[in-house]
């Protein structure tokens, strides 16, 4: 497979991380330098990738400290200096893009090229749209006698995944930071070196354009430990996390105390619906790209994306050719290094993620699903010198109905469950039928009819065909996939407060 491309890159970055970034400088954790570190393993089944600090509740104290001292003077900032420091950080990460490829692609396992175009690249993008909307966005507004004036809503608290860790970071703090906002973040303890190399692109640009240093300020450690002390913290006005809908619920029940703000985007189990074409009812036109779509999506990041739509529903009349058509595909999709460029699956991030996405599979042979190709891979299969690590075959499964553990539950794994359907009314019924509803996608030749059918699905965001993401869409889920959204100006208006000035 060649050489990996990342590791020499790595070998340059600084992964032991003994200092967290606070009022502008990096400083060590209350417990010492020298204290407990977070060790993050590499997927792959290599060495350790890196260690970080564990934050206590007196680290989180400081940094909300230094967040609310920075505070007045970031909300009274000039959008051209709010838009001035998120094209830096857009700059900065696009000058640095190859150490953070190399450095996510190590501590979650995605390939180097997913971890450069996606996770970096998609980053900047959203710093960057965000600069662009504060070119005219309207702050105030007047209705009759008053005035209605957009003000930020002070210090926030981002909580984020490690699935697309810079990413999902810059959702929030781009979006935070452009509402005037000051901004503590804890990143996931399975992949929180990414946030290090961010933090010091802050550390370059705010003394450059004058910003004060506690805009920013990185704290890692446990959800139970730091994500609770921030949700629950007097000083923190907002708190936004992204993860699964469990901790969702902890992160919510713990600022319920302090009644701030909260945003969530949580878990999804979405579905694809592929529409029989007209005149004749019983055809779809291009099933194999249907299907071949449809594989994409739910085995892309090897299924750890949070919007993959993994039922899939198929008609009656082309469901078992579908079926075949997903065997012969999910069975040309390989396993690689991540390290390495190129067109295939890498392991799954997490030891804990691994273990349950197994389970799931064997609950489904367990409930009479029919594993059609998939599941654990065997030691032929894995790539070379790399056995040891969390690898686990494009799994398709064929005869699931709804009222299965693997069509209720997010597997978030590289794991398809395709179900029968027999009209539009119960293929809208069985799409509606879960606890979520993050996302969803359709597929026909008939645009004005997939238009009809998408706004039938509870969730929010729905793909037609081979629709494009839009970092200006706002992005988000209906029922236990969430609360609030992210991207453009629904995103920034989750950082903002309404006043009304009365004349």
């Amino acid at each position: 497979m060649g050489q990996p491309v990342t590791h020499h890159i790595r070998s340059r970055l600084d992964t032991e991380r003994r200092h967290f970034w606070i009022g502008g400088a990096w400083q060590p954790p209350a417990c010492g330098p020298g204290g407990p570190h977070t060790v993050v393993a590499d997927p792959t089944g290599r060495e350790a990738v890196g260690r970080v600090p564990q934050g206590t509740p007196e680290d989180v104290s400081a940094a909300v400290a230094a967040a609310r001292a920075a505070f007045p003077a970031w909300a009274a900032a000039e959008a051209g200096t709010r838009r001035e420091l998120l094209a830096a950080v857009a700059r900065g990460i696009l000058d640095r893009e190859a150490e953070f490829a190399a450095v996510i692609s190590a501590e979650m396992g995605a390939p180097v090229d997913n971890a450069l175009h996606v996770q970096t690249r998609l980053a900047a993008e959203v710093f960057q749209s965000y600069a662009d909307l504060l070119a005219d966005h309207a702050w105030e507004q007047r209705i009759g006698t008053s005035q209605i004036v957009q003000e930020p809503v002070g210090v926030v608290a981002a909580i984020t995944p490690w699935n697309y860790p810079l990413y999902l970071i810059a959702a929030k703090v781009a979006a935070a930071l452009a509402a005037g906002c000051t901004v503590v973040l804890k990143p996931s303890c399975d992949a929180p070196l990414n946030a290090f190399l961010l933090a010091g692109i802050f550390a370059e640009v705010c003394p450059a354009l004058g910003v004060p240093g506690g805009v920013f300020n990185l704290v890692t450690g446990s959800g139970a430990v730091v994500g609770a002390a921030l949700s629950s913290h007097s000083d923190v006005d907002a708190v936004s996390f992204t993860g699964s809908t469990g901790a969702g619920r902890s992160v919510a029940a713990s600022a319920a105390g302090t009644v701030k703000r909260v945003g969530l985007e949580l878990g999804g189990k979405s579905a694809r619906v592929i529409l029989v074409d007209e005149p004749d009812g019983t055809t779809v036109q291009d099933l194999e790209g249907a299907v071949r779509m449809a594989l994409s999506d739910a085995f892309y990041n090897s299924g750890q994306t949070c919007t993959a739509c993994s039922r899939v529903l198929v008609p009656d009349a082309v469901y078992d050719r579908a079926v075949a058509l997903a065997a012969e595909e999910a069975g040309r999709w390989e396993l690689g290094d991540p390290a390495v460029a190129g067109d295939h699956l890498g392991p799954v991030a997490t030891p804990r993620q691994y273990a349950g996405v197994l389970a799931h599979i064997e609950q489904g042979v367990a409930e009479g699903a029919r594993l059609v190709i998939g599941g654990k891979a065997p030691p032929d299969r894995t790539p070379t010198g790399l056995g040891a690590g969390h690898w686990i075959l494009p799994t398709v499964f064929a005869d699931v109905t709804n009222d299965m553990v693997i069509a209720r539950e997010e597997i978030f794994g590289p794991v398809v469950c395709f179900l029968r359907y027999r009209d539009e009314q119960e293929a809208v019924r069985i799409a509606n039928d879960s606890i979520y509803g993050l996302a969803g996608a359709v597929w026909c030749t008939d645009r004005l009819r997939a238009e009809r059918f998408a706004r039938q699905i509870r969730a929010g965001l729905v793909t037609v065909n081979s629709g494009q993401f839009n970092v200006l869409a706002p992005t988000g889920g209906y029922k236990q996939s969430g609360i609030g959204r992210e991207l453009g100006t629904a995103g920034l208006h989750e950082f903002t407060e309404t006043k009304t000035i009365q004349w």
